[in-house]
């Protein structure tokens, strides 16, 4: 019988085995259910503050596209009877001119106990009355404060006190990868929580804005709400989608909560948001071009063209500078300079660092006010006398002193012909190039002396004004 033994060891090993394999994927699927996160404390805390937002008109038919819904949606909405989005509300009637009748929906969150709801601008935008819904189901006429188009931000104000507020979060400590929370009123369908991850941050799609990107589900409806971290924090407000279809297709764009809070308050105290300006058009800096100017990165913003009169002009700043600091803060893109810029009370006195031809100098620009661009005007391109080609392939001539003092230059030379590298480069007739490798260009002599000695091996670059704009084309020669 000594042969049992072992059989029983084997047994036993067998038996432990198994149980082992029964227990650990339990054990793998609970550490991963404790993993998720669990929203409902955080919906039952913040909820109550989340608020809906219809906006009404009287005796006018909105004229705008009608987003597109897929079928099965559609046939969802119809039969809860639910308002299908930019089309007429079957259960009002035709529209009088008189009556009021449903414009859009959208969501908004109450920021102060007396009454003072954050949303998006586009949502209360041309609207003749605005009716904010609590969840426990009061309604409200709301006033419009103040709306602020370039960012998205209004603030409207209801007649209440002890009103359920949300909480402000650091929207600097959002992570990417970090789960966050929507609710709002998608399709009209009130109180919709969705929940996601944070999928970037600081991604460019306006100017004066550096949007979070998630990937929570937001539909019609849900523009004007809160984005919440897992404490419950408002970090953003939902404001744009990325969509072909009108309906969520897995990117939506959030306004930071700083930025929202800071024009949120001058909304309350002024009505309207106050910006600097400095009177100049701008253009990102290319890695080709800035590593043909000596610039090394690409980074700060090109300044295509100078307001004459502006402050800018007043300081002395040039088309063809390159900006690279405002007081001391890093214009790493050109998106940057505005956001800078406008945050900057007027009035200011801003040191403001340039790069122009190989060197960084500093000049004082006081700050005005942002008002409405005034339309330029674009110089029609001068009829100059030809020359001999370059090596490059573009034939320039000089310019008269009229023409000179039209255009608001020094020097420089008008292109008659082009061909070859400078062709492909991007260089057209009628182009005014100003400088040569970073070397001001006087007249078509000195043009072509400059491009003869340049190294054939290195691309060479021109900033070129086209119109009233500058900008930098780097030409690669033949050779």
């Amino acid at each position: 019988m000594s042969w049992l033994q072992p059989s029983r060891q084997l047994v036993a090993g067998v038996t432990l085995a198994a149980a082992l394999l029964a227990v650990w994927p339990v054990a793998d699927a609970a550490a991963q259910t404790v993993a998720l996160p669990d929203f409902t404390e955080l919906v039952e805390r913040v909820g109550p503050a989340v608020v809906n937002i219809r906006t009404l008109e009287r005796g006018r038919q909105v004229s705008r596209a009608t987003p597109e819904l897929d079928p099965n949606m559609e046939e969802f909405l119809r039969r809860f009877g639910i308002p299908l989005p930019g089309r007429p509300d079957p259960r009002r009637g035709p529209p009088g001119n008189d009556e009021p009748r449903q414009r859009g929906v959208g969501s908004g969150f109450i920021v102060s106990p007396d009454g003072f709801v954050m949303t998006n601008a586009h949502v209360v935008e041309g609207a003749d009355e605005v009716i904010v819904t609590l969840p426990d189901r009061r309604e409200f006429k709301a006033r419009i404060v103040g709306a602020d188009r370039r960012t998205d931000v209004a603030i409207v104000k209801i007649e209440a006190t002890g009103l359920p507020t949300v909480k402000i979060g650091d929207v600097n400590k959002l992570r990417v990868g970090e789960w966050v929370v929507a609710i709002g009123s998608p399709f009209g369908l009130e109180n919709t929580v969705t929940a996601g991850i944070v999928s970037a941050k600081q991604r460019d799609t306006g100017d004066y804005l550096p949007f979070i990107q998630t990937d929570v589900a937001i539909n019609p409806g849900n523009s004007g709400g809160p984005l919440l971290n897992l404490r419950g924090e408002v970090v953003g407000i939902n404001s744009q989608i990325y969509s072909r279809s009108g309906g969520f297709m897995g990117i939506s764009f959030a306004i930071p909560i700083d930025e929202a809070v800071r024009v949120s308050e001058q909304l309350r105290q002024h009505g309207r948001v106050i910006r600097g300006r400095i009177g100049v058009q701008i253009a990102p800096v290319t890695k080709e071009v800035a590593e043909a100017i000596g610039l090394g990165e690409a980074r700060g913003a090109l300044v295509q063209s100078v307001e004459s009169g502006g402050p800018a002009d007043k300081a002395g700043i040039e088309a063809g500078d390159i900006i690279t600091r405002v007081d001391g803060k890093p214009v790493e893109k050109s998106v940057d300079l505005p956001r800078i810029i406008g945050g900057t009370a007027p009035g200011t006195q801003s040191k403001i660092q340039v790069f122009r031809r190989g060197s960084y100098r500093d000049v004082t620009v006081a700050v005005a006010e942002f008002e409405p661009e005034r339309p330029t005007r674009v110089s029609q391109a001068p009829t100059p006398a030809p020359s001999a080609t370059s090596a490059i392939g573009a034939s320039v001539s000089d310019l008269s002193d009229a023409q000179k003092r039209e255009l608001r230059v020094r020097g420089g030379v008008v292109v008659d012909a082009v061909d070859g590298p400078a062709a492909r480069a991007g260089l057209r007739e009628g182009d005014v190039i100003l400088s040569v490798n970073n070397h001001e260009v006087s007249d078509a002599k000195q043009f072509n002396a400059l491009v003869a000695k340049a190294d054939k091996n290195r691309p060479i670059s021109l900033m070129v004004r086209r119109g009233d704009w500058v900008n930098y084309l780097v030409v690669r020669p033949a050779g």
